[in-house]
């Protein structure tokens, strides 16, 4: 391209960004004087064409451009197009399939395709298709402006999809579903959700040691754990004690999340040094709080009672976790799931929520559960008050006491390879 031409290019381009039409498809037509076979100026002459409303210039142009750029897929999307104004739906569609054949993830030809098939009434075919553009499509911040509207129409088409299928899912399922053990209906609640596409299935994502082949359990049958019972039964002289320490000792409720300046803190900026998600540590990274346990004697005594897991430098852990109202803890996941997580709740107002992986629940004032916090889980105070729970560790118990062992040797001898000074 000589200079000339180089330079009417760029000044057509230019005017065209800036909206000045008349100017820019002046500028094309120097262009294709010069050039006859300019495939910018064909493409660029056909769009003003069709702009005006004279579909037949704009058909012969941009087909010229065609024949000398085949494997544009913008060009035969633009053809498509104007067959749609000339109520053509078989040329088309075949125009989007072609451009679709030349790059299957061309994001404006699967745009395309869902609308077209939208306008065919084919609504859940075109949402499958709107599936598959959203998969290909940056994350909704980076979306070009130019395809802002259509991808946000995509959006919605299938949220609404995804709702309208669910509950057809449900309601087709139901009777089937009746006859399942109520503690396993969760799962096939997860299974409709993940079908209809509106939730991806919850791995195990372990920071620390991860033990495989273990399930991908919520929230752990309290029949596992015949310590629950008896625990739950001193809920009131737990919550006692708890009362009698916030009046004497409410200052040494510490952050949980204590960051030092310059470690990345991700999801944890806006509670790293903050109140609002405290703990009195009763066990720390595996070591016990001496002072903290004997100002709780009566917890202590609770503690002493489950199956708490020996990790060194890890496990146990035991705190009173308070909440602040109005916090939110977010998804996160934890070390090792080789233990589990136990929340015996103490106060507990109105609007308080946890979400393990897919399953949502809400405390109850001494009623005690067991999760995998490997699974992803966040915590949420929608209340105006504080809300405190008693938080410890405790074994995976699908793990064989010679298990156990294992794990502990394990994580004891990653401990001492990576704290051991180098060998000289």
């Amino acid at each position: 391209m000589n200079e000339q031409l180089s330079s009417l290019v760029n000044a057509a381009g230019a005017a065209a960004a800036a909206g000045r039409w008349q100017e820019a498809e002046r500028l094309w037509r120097q262009v294709q004087s010069l050039d006859p076979g300019n495939v910018q100026a064909l493409y660029s002459l056909g769009v003003h064409a069709f702009q005006r409303g004279d579909l037949k210039t704009a058909l012969v142009l941009l087909q010229q451009a065609h024949v000398r750029a085949p494997r544009d897929p913008m060009i035969l999307l633009t053809i498509g197009r104007i067959h749609r104004e000339a109520e053509g739906p078989e040329q088309e569609w075949g125009a989007i399939i072609a451009a679709l054949e030349i790059d299957p993830y061309f994001l404006p030809a699967l745009l395309g395709k869902g609308e077209f098939l939208e306008q065919q009434r084919k609504p859940r075919a075109a949402a499958a298709v709107f599936r598959d553009v959203l998969k290909v499509a940056p994350a909704e911040p980076e979306w070009p402006p130019a395809l802002r509207r259509r991808l946000a129409h995509a959006r919605d088409v299938v949220e609404q999809d995804t709702r309208e299928l669910i509950e057809y899912l449900g309601h087709r399922v139901d009777a089937k579903r009746a006859t399942v053990d109520k503690a396993l209906a969760g799962r096939w609640d997860e299974a409709m959700s993940i079908l209809a596409g509106r939730t991806q299935p919850f791995h195990s994502h372990c920071n620390q040691l991860h033990v495989p082949r273990l399930p991908a359990v919520t929230f752990y049958d309290d029949a596992l754990f015949p310590w629950m019972r008896e625990l739950e039964a001193r809920t009131d002289a737990i919550k006692t004690e708890l009362q009698e320490m916030i009046a004497s000792r409410g200052e040494e409720f510490v952050p949980y999340i204590q960051y030092k300046p310059g470690d990345p803190v991700n999801q944890w900026d806006k509670l790293n040094h903050s109140r609002n998600w405290s703990g009195f540590h009763l066990y720390a990274h595996g070591e016990p709080v001496a002072e903290h346990l004997a100002q709780c004697p009566r917890t202590a005594e609770a503690l002493a009672l489950v199956d708490a897991v020996e990790i060194a430098g890890l496990c146990p852990n035991a705190m009173f976790s308070a909440l602040a109202p109005g916090a939110h803890i977010p998804p996160h996941t934890g070390e090792t799931n080789a233990r589990l997580v136990a929340h015996l709740p103490l106060v507990v107002p109105e609007r308080c929520s946890y979400r393990v992986g897919f399953d949502w629940r809400e405390w109850r004032e001494g009623k005690c559960w067991v999760f995998d916090d490997t699974l992803e889980h966040e915590a949420r105070n929608d209340s105006d008050q504080v809300r405190v729970i008693l938080m410890f560790d405790v074994w995976n118990p699908l793990l064989s006491l010679p298990e156990r062992e294992l794990a502990m040797a394990l994580a004891g001898a990653m401990r001492e390879w990576r704290t051991a000074s180098d060998a000289a």
